[in-house]
């Protein structure tokens, strides 16, 4: 994700990209290349003025000529680096899920409204245009009273264990640290673990290959459903809020994991789509399902997927379709979301995935995870985010941090 933003931010006319940083100098030393190779043509002309490689990001936050920076690490860092970016001064778009407990990301909601921040989560799946009047349709009422959404929850292989719905500690034999990797500066605000290559190795296997571990990680929240809560609490008007229950399949009340909204609205969690057809029944068999990123809406008026990566925008009847005046159902992920980050930072207004989108989107998922580790149904009170009359778990709510980095 970072080679990605790195090459975004190079296209743009408006950013000029000053310094990169990694604790792996291998990377680091990458994105400083391309970044050099990139701006190579404008060297004659005086404008250019390098590019710095930092090991440690407080040095590239103590620079007063950077304005913002773009934070694409592991979870566990996403608090504490835009906690303390914020309070140096920068705009920040941050990677989802901006955090791995709740009380963290509703510290960095905090931390960026006091010092009046310009934040956007990296959910960009709502910046899609087509995905982006689906919402809106959706939240309109083009769907009547939304009685059901359905999103994908499936289990993560968890290294020596297995598949899991939770993020595990699983215990991994300590391995050589590679040359070049400031290892302890990657821990960072997480408790310790020896290096071990399924947390990081060079060349990348896959997108986020410590995404199993309770430390590091978040598993499904980090794969993909903080971009479908964004998506979902969008369309059905609760982006700021969340739910007040989580109905557990132990209670025997709905098949898979469940959330229950304050208007009667409920969110199932499936392994995979054909759940959807043969538990729950909510959609005819021949309904085409695939994709991950968003939700199915089922209301009165018919239903209609949000869901991106797995072909067009799917829904019946064909009349929803013709009123909402959709002018591509095809899967195209172009979107503006750099570019309304870009936008807000000049009017200093607030982004479509503010910081507090980013926390909700990010507690829908740590709800999720709390349930499942209790193995029961829980209460919740979305205003004061707390569990209704549960102490131990709103203890889950938070956990400790290694110094200094506690938030």
């Amino acid at each position: 994700m970072g080679r990605g933003h790195l090459h975004a931010m190079m296209g743009r006319r408006e950013v000029q990209v000053l310094a990169v940083c990694d604790v792996d100098r291998e990377r680091r030393e990458e994105g400083k290349r391309l970044v050099e190779e990139t701006y190579a043509a404008e060297r004659a002309s005086g404008v250019y003025r390098g590019c710095v490689a930092y090991n440690d990001f407080r040095e590239l936050l103590a620079r007063p000529d950077i304005d913002a920076v773009i934070i694409a690490t592991p979870d566990h860092w996403h608090t504490p680096a835009t906690i303390l970016a914020a309070q140096a001064g920068k705009d920040i778009y941050c990677e989802k899920p901006v955090s791995l407990t709740i009380h963290e990301s509703r510290r960095l909601v905090e931390t960026v409204q006091r010092h009046g921040r310009v934040f956007q989560t990296g959910t960009q799946y709502r910046s899609i245009p087509r995905i982006r009047q689906v919402c809106e349709f959706v939240r309109a009422g083009g769907l009547g009273r939304v009685k059901s959404v359905f999103t994908i929850w499936s289990q993560y292989g968890i290294p020596n264990i297995g598949p899991s719905y939770i993020p595990l500690d699983p215990a991994l034999p300590a391995e050589p640290t590679p040359e070049g990797l400031d290892w302890d500066l990657w821990i960072g605000p997480a408790t310790w673990r020896p290096y071990n290559q399924h947390y990081h190795r060079n060349p990348i296997p896959g997108v986020v290959p410590w995404v199993f571990s309770e430390a590091f990680g978040a598993v499904a929240v980090t794969g993909y459903q903080s971009h479908a809560a964004d998506v979902i609490q969008y369309a059905i008007g609760m982006e700021t809020s969340g739910p007040v229950e989580i109905i557990h399949p132990s209670s025997g009340e709905f098949p898979t994991l469940t959330f229950r909204y304050a208007n009667g609205t409920l969110l199932h969690h499936v392994d995979h789509w054909g759940m959807v057809k043969d538990i729950y029944k909510a959609v005819p068999k021949t309904a085409r399902l695939a994709g991950s990123f968003g939700g199915l809406f089922v209301g009165e008026r018919g239903w209609m997927t949000s869901m991106s990566t797995g072909g067009p925008i799917e829904g019946e009847p064909e009349s929803l379709f013709t009123e909402m005046r959709l002018q591509s159902r095809d899967d195209d992920l172009s979107n503006n979301h750099h570019g309304n980050w870009f936008q807000c930072i000049r009017t200093r207004t607030r982004p479509s995935s503010h910081e507090e989108i980013g926390h909700r989107s990010a507690s829908l998922g740590h709800l999720a995870i709390i349930a499942y580790k209790l193995g029961r149904s829980l209460k919740w009170d979305p205003a004061k985010e707390e569990f209704v009359g549960d102490e131990y778990a709103n203890r889950l709510r938070s956990r400790t941090q290694r110094a200094p980095w506690a938030v």
